[in-house]
């Protein structure tokens, strides 16, 4: 990490490491200023976590599913400014949960009310619970409490029991105890504020998915002169005694720049500054403290089954399981929001499961994962069969969710780091709200125009 084979101390522009929505905003931020950017990602194509795949006869479709809400103001604006904004569709959709081996929905109050499991005075304390949430104005409030705790003070125990708690050990497993309650208020808060008067819920999203935003991006950021690198694998940052003086790829080629934004995971980016086989995080004494704190992110991986069936599921989009011997957390029917017209008849179905990397389902092959779940399918749905699905994927992605706790600041790693030149930007520093392309998108222009107000400062004092 020393800097003997990099450029001097005045090399312009910045680099960024990641082509997800992150990279991308942050590098649209810059080139719209006029500022040189490079973009490296290790894929073959952009759009990181948003990254697509062929279903259908050859039309694309992202690898873990998306939707947006009404709130979900950056990315709805970014489409805006792509000229995109009639390609994004509003798409009236129904949620349910999977408990005790039947289905109930839960897209209005009248489905609460006939939700059975629970005794009718916790039915409406269900009910009342999301209203109380979206009172909550300050999260600061509940930054001390962990979800457990103020979702019982909120709907009371049996509430908690029936649908909290298998929803959240289903999501973080072992962690589950230690979420903070900041987490749900989030969740809660967001869903309920894309629902219509009635309770059905209003999602959004963009005709052709994902990929349609992300190549107007690489359209954009291609005439503004941004270098877009894909295939090219980061090993290190580069630094010496003053700070960031570039990267290395795997080929051992140095990227110089004074101004780096990494948008990958914590544990990925302190790899980055501390190498596997290095003796220390040296060149730079900011370096180690940084490494320590970015160590102490904890993540979830995840395990995506998509299915391309001849037909569909059920008639509801998204699916809460609540049953802890199901293997998944949730079964999206994507076709249930996008018409499976747009994808050659075929009926898209998403099976999530948040988990471990060293858990046995993240280390089976594609087809063990498959053969696995097909058992579980035919107990949610009895009249399923093999015969229904023309094709299947499975998608894996190493760091998923970050695991929020309670009093999540003190941990969060900042933007800005002690390594003069570094700026971080991660689903894990998008608190208190969760993992999603629109805080990717927020992220990502905050970075950007953060390193072009320093690259300008920089020009101003000669620096």
């Amino acid at each position: 990490m020393n800097t003997q084979d990099t450029q001097e101390a005045g090399t312009p522009g910045a680099v960024i490491v990641g082509g997800g929505f992150t990279g991308l905003a942050a590098a649209l931020e810059l080139a719209e200023r006029g500022r040189p950017v490079t973009v490296l990602e290790r894929e073959p194509e952009l759009g990181g976590l948003a990254g697509s795949f062929d279903v259908g006869g050859g039309r694309r479709i992202e690898r873990f599913y998306h939707h947006w809400f009404d709130s979900d103001r950056e990315i709805l604006d970014l489409c805006a400014r792509l000229g995109l904004s009639d390609a994004v569709e509003p798409h009236l959709t129904r949620t349910g949960m999977y408990y005790a081996n039947a289905i109930y929905r839960l897209s209005s109050p009248l489905d609460l009310l006939r939700f059975v499991p629970l005794p009718l005075l916790d039915r409406i304390r269900l009910g009342v619970m999301a209203l109380r949430a979206r009172r909550v104005d300050d999260w600061r409030a509940l930054e001390h409490l962990t979800a457990e705790q103020w979702l019982v003070s909120l709907g009371g125990r049996r509430v908690y029991d029936v649908v909290w708690r298998p929803l959240l050990e289903g999501k973080f497993g072992e962690h589950a105890e230690q979420v903070g309650a900041t987490w749900m208020w989030t969740k809660l808060r967001l869903r309920g504020g894309s629902r219509t008067r009635s309770g059905s819920e209003v999602l959004h999203y963009l005709r052709g998915g994902s990929e349609t935003l992300i190549t107007a991006l690489h359209k954009r950021l291609t005439e503004l002169g941004a270098d877009l690198r894909t295939d090219t694998v980061v090993d290190s940052v580069v630094t010496d005694g003053t700070g960031v003086t570039g990267v290395r790829t795997r080929e051992g080629d140095v990227v110089p720049a004074r101004h780096v934004l990494l948008t990958n995971a914590p544990e990925q980016a302190a790899d980055l500054l501390d190498p596997v086989g290095s003796d220390s995080p040296a060149g730079h004494p900011a370096v180690p403290a940084l490494v320590r704190r970015l160590r102490g992110i904890r993540y979830l991986a995840n395990v995506c089954l998509v299915l391309e069936n001849n037909r569909r599921l059920s008639d509801t989009y998204w699916l809460n399981v609540n049953d802890p011997s199901f293997p998944y957390v949730g079964v999206i029917e994507h076709t249930n929001m996008d018409a499976p017209e747009h994808y050659g008849g075929r009926h898209v179905v998403y099976l999530s499961k948040y988990l471990p990397r060293d858990d046995a389902l993240y280390r089976m092959s594609d087809e063990e994962v498959f053969a696995y779940s097909l058992p579980h399918l035919r107990r949610m749905f009895p009249g399923f069969d093999r015969s229904w699905v023309e094709d299947y994927h499975v998608w894996r992605a190493e760091y998923a969710q970050p695991v929020i706790t309670p009093r999540y600041t003190r941990d969060m790693p900042p933007l800005q780091t002690g390594l003069t030149g570094l700026y971080l930007a991660s689903m894990a520093q998008v608190f208190p709200e969760d993992r999603g392309t629109n805080y990717a998108v927020r992220e990502g222009r905050r970075a950007g125009r953060l390193i072009a107000d320093r690259l300008r400062t920089q020009e101003a004092y000669g620096a």
